[in-house]
């Protein structure tokens, strides 16, 4: 894959001044949803850089990161005169780069590609690491490929547009790297409690923006050993495959944030690691409790259980059809490849829903 620059920017225009500069484009085009479209927008279309960029815009929200927004995209770029020399900004959430990522990987076999990630779940997640996609059957980034932008850029002025929600959507990936940091990145310790009890109701951006290149650094580290997730990458799964299955669902319901389901994930997936890898029962309650009185819960019932071990059976990690789990030993000693029966599942699915 092409070489990911990752900068933690403090003077945006610059910075994507250089970034756009470096690669030679005949055409620039910029893509965002209506939400960002109205609040991110503004803020840097009087760049030079910009001033000439045609505008690409879709509908908001997961449930529109589908072939239909994906296929509006590729007809937008193919009016609008784009080369395989051209270049595509994705200036969005998690949902922008993912599905712009997706589209600038295919059309023409690959544009220039750069993301300004808005949202704090797509600089610490979505906009890091290659991974592109939409959702398809109902199911979670069903459809996608490996690429790398060219550049990424965070700038925390863009956490000033967030709701709470919002906010609270991209800690809860956040709190995976802190529960998957290793010693090579430090202290694990020290950045999972600085995480538990940094007040993110209502938070010092200053002092976020700076936590956020320490996550940012841990997905980093982990995707350049393993770029193509054959082993290490799988470490970033925490959390998702159950959270994954919770997203999916709520897809057919009422969607829910991504990262509410991670939140969700890392709940069951903490506690099957109690039970199957020696995690620490007082870190699990730890961060259980901070999850469920931050992140509330997913309304399920038992009725729901064979619905969610369905859609479990679909992750894309999983081997000879069994359901494939990243759990913890304990902090930073990260257990790929694990498995659980279909009682211990429901078990963790009991302990979610019954809380403490």
């Amino acid at each position: 894959m092409e070489e990911q620059k990752v900068i933690i920017s403090t003077e945006l225009e610059p910075a994507l001044q250089e970034a756009v500069e470096s690669c030679h484009a005949d055409k620039l085009m910029v893509l965002t949803d209506e939400t960002t479209e109205q609040l991110c927008w503004p803020l840097v279309k009087d760049y030079s850089c910009m001033r000439d960029a045609a505008m690409i815009v879709i509908k908001a929200g997961d449930e529109h990161k589908t072939l239909d927004s994906l296929t509006h995209v590729w007809e937008e770029l193919q009016q609008k005169g784009a080369t395989r020399h051209s270049l595509l900004v994705n200036l969005g959430g998690g949902m922008v780069t993912d599905l712009g990522g997706f589209a600038a990987s295919t059309f023409k076999r690959g544009l220039h590609l750069i993301n300004i990630p808005t949202t704090l779940l797509a600089m610490v997640d979505a906009s890091v690491g290659g991974k592109t996609g939409i959702n398809f059957g109902g199911l979670k980034n069903e459809l996608g490929v490996f690429r790398n932008a060219s550049a990424v850029i965070l700038d925390t002025m863009f956490l000033q547009t967030l709701d709470r929600e919002n906010l609270l959507s991209g800690y809860a990936e956040m709190l995976k790297h802190g529960l998957i940091a290793n010693s090579e990145q430090g202290q694990p310790e020290t950045m999972l409690s600085e995480l538990l009890t940094f007040d993110i109701e209502q938070p010092d951006l200053r002092e976020l923006g700076r936590m956020v290149a320490d996550s940012v650094q841990v997905k980093q580290r982990i995707v350049m050993q393993d770029p193509l997730e054959q082993g290490l990458r799988k470490a970033l799964n925490l959390g998702h495959t159950i959270g994954h299955a919770f997203e999916s669902l709520a897809l057919q319901r009422q969607p829910v944030l991504h990262g509410y389901a991670v939140a969700w994930g890392l709940v069951c997936e903490l506690y099957l690691s109690v039970m199957k890898t020696g995690f620490p029962t007082q870190t699990m309650r730890q961060l259980s409790n901070f999850i469920l009185e931050h992140y509330g819960r997913m309304p399920i019932t038992c009725d729901d259980y064979p619905t969610l071990l369905q859609l479990m059976t679909h992750d894309k990690k999983n081997i000879a059809g069994q359901i494939n789990f990243t759990l913890l030993g304990n902090v930073g000693d990260i257990r790929i490849n694990q498995t659980a029966t279909k009682a211990e599942i429901e078990e963790a699915l009991d302990f979610y829903r019954e809380g403490q």
